[in-house]
This record gives C-alpha cells, structure tokens and sequence, in this order.
C-alpha cells in the first residue's frame, strides 16, 4: 500500500514539474512569440483588459488604469496631460503605445522578470495581474515652471536636470496634446481624434521634443568650441585674440561674419573671456580651423554627440559631422551647417561643466515596485562620460557667469540667483529672419542644483532671444533653493 501510494506521489510529483516547466517555456521562452502572432486577440483583450500599473510623479499618478464599462475592463486615464504628454506617451488600442508607455511596458503590464512569481501566483489563484508601479524623477512644481516657460504657439522644449546625480527633474514641450483623446477604446474616435492633432502646426503626438527633435544649437555649441580650446593648452581666458568683421572662408568667396554683421562688441581685439560672453563669431570660427575638427568633434563626442541612448526614452543621436573642409568647419563650430542637437544634449553640456566636468547619465525613472510595494529596481547615479576636467570646468563657469553679467544673457542676471549660461541663435535659412533660440546654464553658479535648457524653434530673433534669457532667469528664481 505505502509503494502505491509512493508511486501516486511520484507521478503527481512529475505531472507538476511538467506543468511547471510548459508554464516556463510559455512564459518567458516563447512568450513574446504568442503575443507577437497576429491571430492572437485574446492577447489584445487580455492586455486592455488588465489593471496596468500606473506611472508616478512624486507618489501621484500621471497614467493610471480605471476600470470601465466596456469589452475591455480597463481604461487608461492620464492626469495633467499637457504636462506630461510627451514623458507618458499614450496606450492605444488603435495606434499602439509610445513613449514611457512603450518602454516601460513589460514592468507595467506585468511581463518583466521580476514579476514571474506574480503571474504565477495569478495563474494559479484566478486573482487578476496588477502592473508595476513606475515612478520618474520628475518633480511636479518644476515640471509646471518649465511648461510655463515654454510660450504658446511655438514649437519650444525645456529641460531641468539636477547636474550631480543626472536626475531629469522637468522635460516639457510645446504643442503639448491630451493624451486621453488616444486612448479611448473607440477606434473611430481615436482615428477621428489623431487627424485632428496632427492638423496642430508644430505638434507630433509620436515624438516627446526634448529627446528626439534635433535643431541646429547655435552659439551655446561654443561652450564645445572653448573647451576644445582650453584642453589645447594655446588659450586661456585672458589669451587675446583677433575680432575682425567677418573673413573669407577658405577656397571660396563667402563671407562669415558676426551675428546681425559688422563688429562683435566695440573692439577689434578681445581675451577669449570677453568673446565668449558677446558670442563673436569670427574668432570662434578662425580658432576651430586651427584646432581642427577632429579635436572639435572629440570633445563634441566627449559631451555626447554622435551618440543615441535610453532614459529609458530613446534620445536622438545629435551630429557633428565628419570629413569636413576648412569652410564647413568654421560654420559648423558655430552650430550652424549640419550640426543638430536635441534639448537634452545641450543641456547634458551645462551639466558636465557645472558638475567639475563629470556627466552623470540623464535618468527618467527613480524606482519600479510591484503592485505590493515590493521594490523590483531603484536607479542609481551613473558616471556616463568625463568630458573635461575640474580646471577646465571652473574655466568655463566664470566665462558664463561673464555672460549673464553682461554678455548677451545679461536679460537674465539675477538678484537673488547666480546664473551662469551661454545663448545660441541658430538662423534657418536666407529666406527667412526666423531663428532657433537657445539658453542652456545652470546655478547657483558656485555650487549648482540645477542645468536648464530651453530652445525656441522658428522665432523672430528679438522676440526669441530676449524671452529665452528673462524665462531662464524666471525658472532659476523659482527652482533654486536659497
């Protein structure tokens, strides 16, 4: 009798191991096969049908699953949208998923790793999966300042990070677009709702600005040009050089000159502190030539360029183009030609300076629990780059702390903040006086808590140069700590 009953536990024994490992093979192996075949729509309902873990700002959701009345039990409801757009991205039925929504989706649909237990535990107890819950790094009164900076009717993006541990504190755009319209369950509402934003002028609902949308950066790229000249060991801030009008590029008859034409300040001759703050152009252009560009694109790529990454969102590769002439160089040292950045690299540029010349790798996400608080991942901060050195980077600060003094950001000095930051106006093209208007810096200058950025794109100059100065002066007032 015990020998039967042996045998019986034996068999019960092997018939839950293969239980087990079909559950395995089904799970993790051939998982991503089964949700991938395109027959598979109780896939479909089963993932809409889901309580998908919410994405948090400082504990309160900004994407969360409710449920609904309808074929799927769930919807997907997204708080604050305008502000955060472009961080969440949307879940849709009909247009599939974008942004934290697409990368962050295995933690909260419940698929990751980490969660296996949890979908056994569900699969055998019939109790419903709950998606992780992940939280961003983004702070929400620094999110709001930075919308608020950025104007209506222009294509614009912001920036915050926290320079010391790479923490992406605020990431907003304009046009900003609610995310809601896309997730109804209706596929004719969401059609009919998509049509609509893409008739927005400036507005792309698959692309969050920061990250992805590359502008020529204009003269906040010679921030890369004098720190190249620096790590020369030929220039100094005190080092004079030549400020003529304009030269002849080389092997042609094109004139480069100043911004606007004519002098650069009121001096023929300047220290390089002195250029840097009126952003010159020609002395810049004639130094790069010098150099060369293979120690222009170095340090450019020291910075990030040439390179795309995950925050986990995709960021753009921004571009310092190769086997260049001398001609082609000048400009591109003035971030001009084919130079590209996004919102995110310049302002990875300020950081490394103010943080003695490390750049910590941006970070969006702070933490993943699962549905019991059960903490699966917390980012730690990250060494992405050493692009310069502490003298270089103590260099560089005084130079543009000398631009706000009473250089061409001076509409953003300060009475209770010590900024320092460099401007950019990129032009477009001869057949338009729209420019690309740029401010990236950082403060207190001594000690600083925070890198911002913000660009204008397709602005008159007046209007874009003077509003990006006076609103990073607005954010530093209402962000840094006294």
């Amino acid at each position: 009798m015990n020998q039967a009953i042996r045998n019986t536990w034996v068999v019960i024994m092997a018939m839950f191991m293969v239980l087990i490992a079909a559950i395995s093979i089904i799970q993790v192996v051939a998982a991503d096969t089964l949700k991938n075949n395109d027959f598979n729509s109780r896939q479909l309902y089963q993932e809409f049908g889901s309580a998908r873990g919410p994405i948090l700002v400082d504990g309160a959701a900004i994407a969360e699953s409710v449920e609904s009345n309808d074929d799927f039990n769930y919807q997907r409801v997204y708080h604050d949208p305008l502000l955060y757009s472009g961080l969440t991205g949307f879940y849709s039925l009909t247009y599939g998923a974008t942004g934290l929504e697409d990368k962050m989706n295995r933690y909260l649909a419940g698929t990751s790793d980490g969660q296996f237990v949890d979908r056994i535990v569900e699969l055998f107890s019939g109790t419903p999966m709950e998606g992780a819950q992940v939280e961003l790094t983004i702070d929400p009164q620094m999110q709001q300042v930075a919308y608020d900076a950025l104007p209506e009717g222009v294509t614009a993006s912001a920036v915050i990070t926290d320079p010391k541990t790479g923490d992406i504190l605020a990431m907003a755009s304009k046009p900003s677009f609610d995310t809601n319209l896309l997730a109804v369950h209706s596929g004719a509402q969401a059609s009919a709702n998509m049509e609509e934003l893409q008739s927005v002028p400036g507005l792309s609902p698959y692309v969050n600005r920061p990250t992805a949308s590359l502008a020529a950066p204009g003269s906040t790229f010679k921030l890369i040009d004098t720190v190249a000249m620096l790590e020369s060991g030929q220039y100094q801030p005190d080092s004079v050089l030549e400020v003529p009008d304009s030269i002849t590029l080389p092997n042609s008859s094109t004139q480069l000159g100043n911004f606007g034409g004519g002098i650069c300040g009121t001096f023929d001759q300047a220290t390089l502190a002195e250029i840097f703050a009126q952003s010159c152009n020609t002395p810049f252009a004639t130094a790069a030539m010098e150099l060369g560009q293979d120690r222009i694109r170095t340090t450019a790529e020291n910075f990030g360029f040439n390179e795309s990454f995950d925050i986990p969102l995709t960021v753009s590769g921004s571009q310092f183009p190769e086997d260049m002439d001398d001609a082609e160089l000048a400009q591109s040292a003035l971030g001009q030609r084919n130079v590209k950045a996004t919102a995110l690299q310049m302002n990875m540029v300020a950081a490394a300076i103010a943080n003695d010349g490390t750049l910590m790798k941006p970070q969006l996400i702070d933490s993943i629990r699962g549905s019991d608080l059960t903490l699966l991942e917390e980012t730690q901060p990250e060494v992405f780059k050493r692009p310069t050195t502490p003298e270089v980077s103590e260099q560089m600060t005084q130079m543009m702390r000398g631009v706000v003094d009473g250089g061409t950001a001076y509409r953003a000095k300060s009475d209770t903040v010590d900024i320092a930051a460099k401007t950019g106006t990129a032009q477009i093209s001869a057949e338009t006086d729209d420019v690309h208007s740029w401010i990236t810096g950082f403060a207190p200058a001594d000690d600083p808590q925070v890198a911002v950025t913000l660009v204008y794109q397709n602005i008159d100059y007046d209007t874009g140069s003077a509003l990006t100065s006076t609103k990073l002066k607005d954010i530093m007032e209402a962000v840094v700590t006294q």
